[in-house]
């Protein structure tokens, strides 16, 4: 209970634009900025989205290259930065894969649901490749169902991750964005003990999950992606507000923050 707190950001996500706030980091630069802001307030992991040049969500390999230099260029290596595969009804497995394979990034958010419709013995090769290759993945997971799908499939050596890391989702994209924080415990009680788990969660139960997560062990992701608002209900200026929030939770609760180096040495 007492190890490293991790807190990830999402910045951005697939579906939010500047309509949802003006602050909201699209392009290379924005996204660089709000990296030097975040990893100040705490960060050691940065969720990334590009767009394409109508604001939709991409998974272009040369869109990333130039969001991922942007960032580096700015914090160095003081950020994990973590590409995501979501299909956001738009991509394929094999697409999601060939993202990853052709980018070679540092750390990669798969959903275990999206990978596997490509089958298991394809997604088995994926998350065996992700392994061989250097590729800290974190596997999405939306349901206590679905994380004893995950730790059954890590069982049957379909994914062959040694020190998994996963996120718990609470809330969905729907009218009703907002997360219920009480479901939280039937996902810890659903993974294995070796399994190291973050939480996210839509809407204005965000900090809630944040300080749940710090006290059961577990890590947090923020950011505009799935919710807008500090815990009084006023809206944040901007990510790093939230990932300050974060960092003071963690903190109450008797664990230091965690730096990009802790999240490596922790993932290898």
């Amino acid at each position: 209970m007492g190890g490293p707190y991790i807190v990830m950001c999402a910045p951005n996500g697939a579906r939010r634009n500047r309509k949802d706030h003006a602050a909201l980091p699209i392009t290379p630069e924005e996204l660089a900025e709000c990296a030097g802001e975040i990893v100040d307030a705490g960060a050691s992991i940065m969720h990334v989205h590009v767009r394409d040049d109508s604001g939709r969500h991409s998974l272009d390999a040369r869109r990333y290259r130039a969001a991922i230099d942007a960032i580096r260029e700015q914090v160095d290596d003081r950020l994990v930065i973590q590409v995501t595969t979501e299909a956001c009804g738009i991509y394929t497995p094999d697409t999601q894969m060939a993202l990853i394979r052709e980018l070679r990034p540092e750390a990669a958010s798969v959903a275990l649901r999206e990978i596997t419709a490509a089958g298991e013995g394809e997604a088995a090769a994926f998350y065996a490749w992700m392994c061989e290759n250097g590729v800290m993945a974190q596997h999405i997971l939306y349901s206590p169902d679905e994380v004893r799908r995950f730790e059954s499939l890590r069982a049957a050596d379909v994914i062959p991750d040694p020190r998994p890391f996963v996120l718990f989702v609470l809330g969905r994209y729907a009218e009703n964005l907002t997360g219920n924080v009480g479901e939280l415990d039937a996902y810890i009680d659903a993974a294995a003990a070796d399994t190291t788990w973050a939480v996210c969660c839509f809407g204005r139960t965000e900090h809630e999950a944040v300080v749940a997560a710090a006290a059961k062990g577990g890590h947090a992701r923020v950011g505009f992606e799935n919710n807008l608002w500090l815990q009084g209900g006023e809206v944040a200026d901007d990510n790093a507000a939230l990932v300050s929030l974060a960092t003071r939770a963690g903190e109450a609760a008797g664990r230091p923050v965690a730096s990009a180096a802790d999240v490596r040495q922790m993932f290898g």
